[in-house]
């Protein structure tokens, strides 16, 4: 008969799971409190939240989800960092942390329904937020855009250079 704290654990960890769109797995050991605190405080700016749970419960609840099995990369003392909506925002958050503090680790993670490994995980802190990709495609966009506007408003320029000029002349003469 399973202990009653491991099966509300499980439900936990089942509602992290349904309730975002993946998460990062990372070591941890050797964070002090206040260097925990001030990391899970950048992860909520990021719209993510970190977690820790028991690798076996996490192992069961992605069974139960459907997901991809990652217990062979789940061992030792492993947090999870959820993330809601972009896990490119988490990530940069977790990579930032781990060259800031040298304690963090990436062990996997779990996004797009694919499971990844360290290395697969770390790359989505080099690719662009959404907001730049956003910013970027308004660029290219508008770019020639504002190259039409310019060529339209040439000639209505020049006539007001040429009209401005005669103006001169005449008040010269």
């Amino acid at each position: 008969m399973p202990n009653q704290s491991n099966i509300d654990m499980l439900a936990k960890v089942s509602a992290s799971i349904e309730n975002s769109k993946g998460f990062f797995v990372v070591d941890y050991r050797g964070l002090t409190v206040k260097e925990t605190q001030d990391f899970r405080r950048a992860l909520t700016e990021a719209n993510s939240h970190m977690k820790v749970y028991k690798n076996n419960i996490v192992n069961l609840a992605m069974k139960n989800a459907g997901l991809p099995d990652l217990s062979d990369k789940l061992a030792g003392t492993c947090a999870y960092v959820f993330f809601e909506n972009d896990p490119v925002d988490a990530a940069k958050v977790i990579k930032k942390k781990s060259e800031e503090l040298k304690k963090i680790e990436w062990v996997a993670g779990l996004a797009d329904g694919e499971a990844l490994d360290a290395d697969q995980a770390k790359a989505y802190a080099d690719l662009a937020s959404r907001e730049e990709l956003m910013a970027q495609f308004v660029y290219v966009v508008a770019s020639p855009l504002r190259g039409i506007a310019s060529v339209c408003a040439g000639p209505a320029r020049g006539l007001v250079t040429a009209l401005d000029a005669l103006a001169e002349q005449k008040n010269a003469a």
